[in-house]
């Protein structure tokens, strides 16, 4: 009897691997910008270089920002188990610059998105002060 199950497998396989492909180049491309927007930012990079740290590594939250006080000091720690095997180390004002920096970044791309050369803005009337009397519900 002949076993057809072991072609239908390598098939399935394959279209797996093929639709995920795409997808696992992407995040990492993402995760990869993120790294090095928390380095300029100020973040220090700690790589889980020996068994103490990887198992220390392994027990922060993945990819999420864990804050850490003590006394007067704030830190901020996150977590790349995956990609780099590290820990990224901030100050206030190194997590601050990053919040900032990923802000700009996202509200450059709404621009980006929302920019087309054929709108025509004028077409909608005038843009200013009459507008906000009918943000506070009146007008009209």
């Amino acid at each position: 009897m002949l076993d057809r199950t072991r072609p239908t497998s390598f098939l399935v396989l394959a279209a797996c691997v093929a639709t995920a492909t795409p997808y696992y180049a992407h995040a990492q491309q993402v995760t990869s910008r993120m790294e090095d927007r928390l380095v300029a930012a100020g973040f220090e990079v700690k790589p889980a270089n020996t068994p103490d740290r990887q198992d220390m590594l392994s027990r922060l939250p993945p990819r999420k920002f864990v804050r850490r006080v003590q006394g007067d000091d704030v830190a901020y720690v996150y977590a790349d188990p995956k990609n780099c095997a590290c820990l990224f180390i901030g100050t206030q004002d190194a997590y601050g610059a990053y919040r900032r920096q990923e802000q700009a970044e996202r509200l450059a791309d709404e621009e980006q998105a929302y920019a087309d050369a054929r709108w025509d803005w004028a077409a909608w009337g005038p843009w200013g002060r009459p507008w906000s009397r009918f943000r506070f519900g009146y007008g009209w």
